[in-house]
């Protein structure tokens, strides 16, 4: 952490105060190529004779007056003198010293350390696989000086509240592992009004995981090595990568061993439980987020009613603009009145002052939107029992297919959203426009509020219109409803397309897939409670 200080006191302060990890290509390799050194090997005796050598690796001490603790890749020398070896994955730099600042810290800490517990160190080495070169580095009064500042600065930094603003237009941040979940670009644009600088794309702009989705009833899903098996009455169906899964999600009765519950929960994959008709119910997971301080600030905001209100009003004006938005590019009839009063009551809601107001102007919002709800769907005809026709929202249950997909997409999503925010650090639960009740994911319904225009009911309208979706699709059972497992599995891949689909993003102007949007606007909130940017900028497609 001393290292990660010194290269970029932001980086230091999400993984170590806040929690936040993700590998990269860099970070995997590095770990490969500390193999070596990662397994403990050698010894060094408390009393070893002064021609004894010394040659252990993977050493970890600790220096009770610096405080330090350090996990050594390899210590050499002779007796009571130590000569700390550290692993560095890449090439030293291109100057006098041909030492990075960071790394030379580091070392020096590793020297400190090993001072305390009686060893003589003078120097040590620096290694750099990528060469294989060895760099010798004195350890001597002023950098040890330099290098106790250094943690003083890191124990301050980790005491604040907030995180250290980040770095400005730095080379760093591309390849930086966490760029995704800093956004440094995007904290200064929005932190930073009237900047004009260009903001960096985000890579990847795709998530490489998906979902795996088990919908066969009686199925059972285990652990085989480096794979997640399903198998139905003892044999093999199918099978998936663990590296390939972002969550798994289990349609109905279906069986998991508690093998394969340890390994996702251990991998940060949540297993997450639907009804057999697609009902969101639960998730499993391993430890929640260790971001304590973020969720104590939702909290403070949630028992706020102005801080609350301020960001209902973004997230429902976002949601009638979007509305608004869709029914312009879809309708096939001249609906401009409703499209002007839409228009006006997303301005209304950026006013609200009360959520009382600012419901019942989101309830005058959807009632004009779903009244011209069937203007874009071009295929009403399913067959004499199941046609698309739309006449208003109705739930639990649907009473026609057209809700019936509706209601569909809203759950999957709020699964998405849910499972984003619990990886960011908050707590579901808790929300600021809808209110807390038992079970209810009221910061998940906050947030897709945005997006059920967008993707949501994209996709019904998309399955509709292009006949994906037919009446044969549907059952209906007591009044009510619902999809059949083969509708229900075109849904989901066509649901699915859509989170996959590039978007140019309003406010950053980079195109990333809505998956990864959904992550964006989680961490932008975070931002948000944490005092880096003003205010919560909703995604509003033109």
């Amino acid at each position: 952490m001393i290292n990660q200080f010194v290269y970029c006191p932001r980086l230091f302060y999400l993984e170590w105060v806040q929690g936040e990890f993700r590998d990269s290509a860099d970070t995997l390799e590095g770990r490969f190529r500390h193999q070596n050194v990662d397994r403990q090997s050698g010894d060094m005796k408390e009393n070893a004779g002064e021609d004894e050598r010394i040659h252990a690796s993977s050493v970890m001490l600790s220096g009770e007056r610096s405080g330090i603790i350090a996990k050594m890749d390899l210590i050499e020398g002779k007796g009571k003198t130590a000569i700390p070896v550290d692993y560095k994955k890449g090439k030293p730099p291109n100057n006098p010293d041909k030492i990075w600042e960071a790394d030379q810290a580091q070392l020096c800490a590793q020297a400190m350390v090993l001072r305390e517990n009686g060893f003589t160190c003078n120097e040590g080495i620096l290694y750099y696989i990528s060469t294989k070169k060895r760099v010798r580095v004195q350890i001597d009064s002023d950098l040890v000086a330099e290098t106790l500042s250094r943690v003083r600065e890191l124990r301050e930094t980790a005491a604040r509240k907030k995180p250290p603003p980040p770095l400005v237009d730095s080379p760093k941040c591309p390849g930086c592992s966490l760029v995704g979940i800093c956004l440094p670009d995007e904290v200064g644009f929005l932190g930073e009004p009237g900047r004009e600088k260009e903001i960096r794309r985000l890579y990847p702009a795709r998530d490489d995981a998906y979902p795996l989705i088990v919908q066969k009833q009686g199925a059972f899903v285990g652990k085989s090595g480096e794979e997640i098996a399903i198998k139905e009455k003892g044999r093999k169906i199918a099978s998936a990568r663990f590296i390939d899964i972002s969550s798994l999600c289990l349609f109905g009765n279906i069986q998991v061993s508690s093998q394969l519950v340890r390994e996702l929960m251990k991998r940060n994959i949540p297993i997450c439980y639907f009804s057999y008709g697609g009902w969101f119910q639960g998730v499993t997971s391993g430890y929640p987020h260790k971001n304590i301080e973020l969720r104590i600030l939702q909290y403070d905001a949630a028992s706020n009613r102005t801080k609350s209100l301020e960001m209902a009003k973004e997230f429902v004006g976002g949601k009638i603009r979007n509305c608004r938005t869709l029914l312009r590019r879809n309708s096939c009839k001249d609906v401009a009145g409703a499209l002007e009063s839409l228009n006006k009551l997303a301005k209304k809601a950026e006013k609200a002052e009360s959520s009382e107001i600012l419901l019942g102007i989101e309830g005058s919002a959807a009632a004009m939107y779903f009244s011209a709800f069937q203007t874009m769907l071009k295929n009403k005809s399913g067959d004499d029992e199941f046609s698309f026709q739309f006449n208003h929202r109705n739930r639990r249950p649907p009473r026609d297919p057209v809700n019936a997909l509706l209601s569909f997409a809203y759950a999957i999503l709020t699964r998405e959203i849910f499972t984003t925010l619990l990886r960011v650090g908050f707590d579901p639960y808790l929300g600021f426009y809808h209110c807390p009740k038992y079970g209810r994911p009221a910061l998940a319904l906050d947030l897709i509020e945005e997006f059920r225009p967008i993707i949501c009911d994209s996709v019904v309208i998309t399955v509709i219109n292009n006949g994906e979706i037919t009446g044969e699709d549907f059952i209906a059972r007591a009044g009510s409803v619902a999809l059949k497992k083969p509708g229900r599995k075109k849904f989901l891949e066509a649901f699915y397309r859509r989170l996959d689909c590039l978007v140019t993003h309003p406010v950053f102007g980079y195109k990333i897939s809505y998956r990864r949007v959904l992550e964006v606007q989680s961490r932008l909130l975070a931002r948000l409670l944490t005092g880096e940017i003003p205010n919560y900028p909703p995604f509003v497609t033109r």
